[in-house]
């Protein structure tokens, strides 16, 4: 089947109360692998291409990749734009092909970050692009912030209902205590934030930097209104340390696909016990 927008696979999670996993892809074999799972699981999927990706792989291959899986898959498959940050940008993704895009004008005033969301939108909206917006800093997990300084970039549930009122975004992006990357320790998720934005926000929440976040934890954001789970950090750890133990147990091994075929499976399998977590399994 053809590449549908996110939306169409938010509203459906909103319907069964579960979340989607939306699955960073770099190159082909992490494609192939979170094809694989969401087979296996008979779930809907959103592969994700970051702008590091998109520089990587280049914006031709990711798509192609996409639309080639997208059409020999039984399951709904997304392509959506991670973190895009301008207008220009967002533009050339939903030129390729894209389904779904994100523009990430957190860092930008309230104002600012609505009117450039609903320049997006106008384009979008035209040709079937869903959208998701973001509200709140999420950070990396290296960053060195104070606990008065991290509440500060946590999303304001009250400007995150006077932004959706003002823009009529797809999804929301907010950040309640997740970061991106490794966690050092164990994150602690401000639930009461995220049961107050849902209940002055009718749309489906998202949450970023979920890879080491406890299942428990993941678990009652989705109770709470998250409908879609970003997973990038767990999948290239359970690929690139399959390929580092292949090599030492096979240290003059050159055919690429002898190590990056183990790896592909180790991602197929991490990516699986994800969608269960998140209870997409079956929804497909």
């Amino acid at each position: 089947m053809s590449l549908v927008p996110v939306s169409d696979l938010l509203r459906k999670a909103e319907e069964g109360k579960y979340a989607v996993g939306a699955f960073n892809c770099n190159n082909m074999e992490i494609v192939q692998a979170i094809i694989a799972a969401a087979e296996a699981e008979k779930a809907p999927v959103i592969m994700q291409a970051s702008q590091g990706a998109i520089k990587y792989a280049g914006i031709d291959y990711i798509t192609a990749m996409a639309r080639v899986a997208a059409e020999k898959a039984s399951i709904p498959v997304a392509l959506h734009l991670d973190h895009g940050t301008s207008f220009e940008q967002v533009m050339q993704c939903i030129r390729h092909g894209f389904s779904s895009v994100m523009i990430d004008g957190s860092k930008l005033p309230l104002e600012e970050n609505i009117d450039l969301t609903n320049r997006v939108l106008a384009v979008a909206r035209a040709v079937g692009v869903s959208v998701e917006a973001e509200l709140g800093k999420i950070g990396g997990t290296e960053d060195d912030i104070s606990v008065t300084d991290r509440e500060a970039l946590m999303t304001d549930p009250e400007e995150a209902k006077y932004f959706v009122e003002k823009t009529g975004v797809d999804s929301l992006a907010v950040a309640i205590g997740t970061a991106h990357g490794r966690y050092k320790g164990e994150p602690k998720l401000d639930f009461e934030r995220l049961q107050k934005i849902r209940s002055l926000v009718n749309i489906p929440i998202v949450l970023h930097g979920s890879s080491g976040v406890p299942d428990d934890a993941i678990k009652t954001a989705i109770e709470l209104g998250v409908r879609k789970v970003n997973i990038d950090t767990n999948i290239r750890e359970a690929f690139v340390d399959k390929c580092r133990e292949v090599l030492a147990k096979y240290p003059d091994e050159i055919d690429p696909r002898k190590v990056l075929g183990p790896a592909k499976e180790a991602a197929i399998e991490i990516i699986r016990e994800k969608i269960r977590v998140f209870g997409s399994n079956g929804k497909a």
